[in-house]
């Protein structure tokens, strides 16, 4: 039986998480059922693409990816079903599906079509949920939808890389637990476009020029404990995902800070680097 994962901007105060379980459940007792995350902020696609997109590669071939983030059909947020690097997807065509990955085409993707046989104002639990049961049975998924060619994609969200390789013009996509922050830079496309340069990062006051593989990396673990810098210390870093983070060493936003209110920075704020 597949494992049938949850995304969600749902929060865990309120019933919705539970009702979407226990429906799997009452459908395929078997089911596995795993959370990904339901603390998306509302209606947040590139924060739900980014989770999903470093989450989904850890499950088994097969997994059923049902993703509640702006699901509420209408004309222009159809419901689609997608197979991509052979997991399946179940989400709107809100351009989520595009931002989860470049590396693969999806192999299949159909416009879901039976809400006529579904009444509901509740779309994840009654319509999401009834598609990854049918898949997770070894059902196809041109029987619960039409085969269509193109999803929605979502515009301006990519570094821009200027005239001469000089500069990449990126932007924070990701603010973590912790509050750092992470860009839309990959290490990629900083090696392909510094080719080694020295280089500068700027995010509004916030000054870089040099950029570490883990956060320890930043701390000079020599020096006394008592003299050295270690917490609150600015680094930048390409994180395990490999994007381009600015972070702040053993932050807490709760007390101390992140590097999102202590760098005053946040969703889509420009983050630049300058090469030699």
């Amino acid at each position: 039986m597949p494992i049938i994962t949850l995304t969600t901007d749902f929060g865990i105060k309120d019933h919705f998480v539970s009702a979407v379980k226990g429906a799997i459940y009452s459908e395929l007792p078997e089911a596995n059922v795993v959370d990904i995350s339901h603390e998306i902020s509302p209606f947040h696609i590139t924060e739900a693409a980014y989770i999903i997109q470093n989450a989904y590669k850890s499950f088994p071939k097969g997994s059923i990816h049902i993703v509640g983030i702006d699901s509420e059909m209408h004309a222009e947020n159809k419901h689609i079903a997608v197979k991509l690097d052979d997991h399946y997807f179940i989400c709107a065509n809100n351009g989520l599906i595009c931002l989860i990955t470049s590396q693969f085409n999806p192999e299949k993707i159909v416009e879901i079509n039976i809400h006529d046989a579904i009444v509901s104002n509740f779309p994840v639990l009654d319509v999401f949920v009834t598609v990854a049961c049918h898949i997770a049975r070894g059902g196809t998924l041109e029987v619960i939808g039409k085969p269509i060619s193109e999803i929605k994609t979502i515009k301006g969200i990519t570094p821009i890389v200027n005239v001469g390789n000089k500069q990449i013009v990126g932007s924070i996509i990701y603010i973590d637990n912790y509050g750092n922050l992470i860009t839309n830079v990959t290490r990629k496309l900083f090696d392909d476009v510094g080719k080694g340069r020295k280089f500068k990062i700027t995010a509004r006051t916030a000054v870089f020029q040099k950029v570490y593989n883990r956060y320890s990396d930043a701390i000079n673990f020599e020096i006394e404990k008592s003299r050295r810098e270690e917490d609150g210390k600015k680094l930048a870093i390409f994180n395990s995902s490999g994007y381009l983070e600015l972070a702040i060493y053993k932050s807490n936003p709760k007390t101390v800070g992140g590097a999102s209110s202590l760098f005053g920075l946040y969703y889509r704020d420009t983050v630049s680097i300058t090469f030699e």
